[in-house]
């Protein structure tokens, strides 16, 4: 079963967010929560990056010893 949030579930969220930290951080943990996800973003893309070297690397390997044995 997919876990779905609709609009009333973020508007209920947000007002709980807001009695526990107040109005005044929401700026700070807005800001910081945005630094978290680009940072993770920018980590999960440089492991792709990095898995597909790896592969690129298996596959030449592969396909010289294809070669050789032929």
């Amino acid at each position: 079963m997919p876990f779905r949030v609709g609009p009333i579930e973020l508007v209920i969220v947000m007002v709980i967010v807001m009695l526990i930290f107040g109005v005044g951080r929401l700026p700070e943990i807005g800001g910081a929560l945005g630094k978290s996800m680009r940072s993770f973003k920018k980590s999960v893309t440089t492991d792709e990056e990095e898995l597909s070297s790896v592969v690129k690397s298996v596959e030449d390997v592969v396909e010289e010893t294809t070669k050789t044995k032929t």
